[in-house]
C-alpha cells in the first residue's frame, strides 16, 4: 500500500520521536543474511516468500500499477533471477502479499482496498513455483474471496505449511482480524473467509516452516505467536524488527532460523532478524542454485535496544492516531 506524502511524513516524524539514532540497523547482526533488492522495476515490494527449492531466493511483487508480475530475487546478490508473468488473472488491483503453500504453489493476495470496503470481493492467484529460474509466463488459477462480515482492507495473506489452509489478516485501526478460508479454495464459487481472531494493525504475516508460529508485523511492531488448533495463542512474543518506514513484508527463512523484514521503495533493504530457537524445517532434496548466503545461526530472543520499540509508548500511540487521521484524509485513489 502506498501512502501519500502527508501520511508518510507523519509516519517518519513519529519514528524519529520513538526510535533513537541507529535503531534502524539494530537488528542486523554479524552473519545476518540481509540483502538489498537492486532491480529498478521493484519499487513497491509489498510481500516476501522464501523459496523451498531455490536456496536463498525470495519471491516478491510490487504493490500496484505494475501488472501481473512476480519476481524471484537472489539474496546472495540482490538481483532478480526470474520474472513470472501471470495469465488468467485479469488486471490486478492491489497486490499486497505472497505465500508458499505445502503443495509447492505460490499464493498471491490481490487483497488490498485502501477505501476500506469499497470492493465486495478480492482475489487470490495461485501458480506452481517454477523449478527452473528465468523469465517465464504461467497460467494462474484465480480465486474470488469474500468476507463473512463484509468487505475490508487487508495486506497479509498466510498459507499454513502443514494444512494448506489460507488465512488473511485485515488492516484496520478499529477492527483488525484474522480470517480463515475454507479447507480448500474453489475456483468455481466465491470463497468465504470467516473471522476467527482479533489482531492489531497488520501489514504482513507469515507462518514458520513447521507451522508452529505465526509472525505478524505492522509499521511499529512485530510479534511471533504460537499457533495451535488453528489459532494464534496468547499475546505473542515481541520481535526486534527494524524501523523501515513503509514496512510492508515479512517471511521466515526456509530453515526457520530468521525472519526477513522488507519494505517498499527503490533499492529497498530486506533485513534478517534471528528468530530464536529455529522451528524444524523439512529438507528439500535436489535444491537448485543460485547459491544462498549463509543463514544466521539460531539465537535466543534478545532484549530490545534501549529506546527502541518499547520506549516512548505514549508517543507511539499519539503518532498512530496522527497516521490514521492523515490516511483518512488522503486516500490514494478511487477503485478501478
Amino acid at each position: 500500500m502506498r501512502l501519500l506524502s502527508l501520511p508518510s511524513a507523519v509516519v517518519a516524524a513519529v519514528a524519529v520521536a520513538v526510535l533513537p539514532p541507529g535503531a534502524a540497523s539494530a537488528a542486523e547482526g554479524p552473519g545476518a543474511a540481509s540483502f538489498t533488492i537492486t532491480d529498478p522495476r521493484i519499487k513497491e515490494s509489498s510481500g516476501l516468500a522464501a523459496s523451498r527449492i531455490h536456496p536463498g531466493v525470495y519471491w516478491t511483487h510490487n504493490d500496484s500499477d505494475d501488472g501481473p508480475y512476480v519476481y524471484a530475487v537472489d539474496s546472495a546478490t540482490g538481483r532478480t533471477v526470474a520474472r513470472v508473468t501471470l495469465t488468467g488473472v485479469g488486471t490486478p488491483r492491489d497486490v499486497e502479499a505472497i505465500s508458499l503453500g505445502p503443495d509447492g504453489q505460490l499464493y498471491v493476495g490481490d487483497i488490498g482496498d485502501n477505501l476500506d470496503g469499497s470492493w465486495d470481493h478480492v482475489w487470490i492467484y495461485r501458480f506452481q513455483e517454477p523449478k527452473q529460474l528465468g523469465d517465464t509466463t504461467v497460467k494462474a488459477t484465480r480465486f474470488t474471496v469474500k468476507y463473512a462480515d463484509g468487505p475490508r482492507n487487508a495486506e497479509a495473506l498466510m498459507v499454513h505449511p502443514v494444512t494448506g489452509r489460507v488465512y488473511i489478516a485485515s488492516k484496520s485501526e478499529e477492527k483488525g482480524g484474522l480470517y480463515e478460508g475454507p479447507a480448500e479454495l474453489s475456483a468455481g464459487a466465491p470463497n468465504v473467509f470467516r473471522r476467527v481472531a482479533g489482531l492489531p494493525w497488520v501489514t504482513d504475516g507469515a507462518f514458520s516452516p513447521d507451522g508452529g508460529h505465526l509472525a505478524l508485523r505492522g509499521y511499529f511492531f512485530a510479534k511471533a505467536y504460537p499457533w495451535k488448533d488453528g489459532l494464534p495463542q496468547g499475546a505473542g512474543e515481541r520481535v526486534d524488527a527494524p524501523w523501515q518506514g513503509q514496512a510492508e513484508s515479512v517471511t521466515w527463512t526456509a530453515d526457520g532460523s530468521a525472519l526477513m523484514f522488507g519494505a517498499e521503495g527503490g533499492s529497498s533493504r530486506v533485513i534478517a532478524v534471528p528468530a530464536g530457537p529455529a522451528p524444524a524445517a523439512s529438507p528439500t532434496p535436489g535444491a537448485a542454485k543460485p547459491g544462498s548466503p549463509p543463514d544466521p545461526a539460531p539465537a535466543a530472543q534478545s532484549p530490545a535496544p534501549e529506546g527502541s520499540f518499547t520506549k516512548g509508548a505514549l508517543v507511539l500511540a499519539g503518532g498512530t492516531v496522527l497516521v490514521v487521521a492523515a490516511k483518512r484524509l488522503f486516500r490514494r485513489r478511487a477503485p478501478k
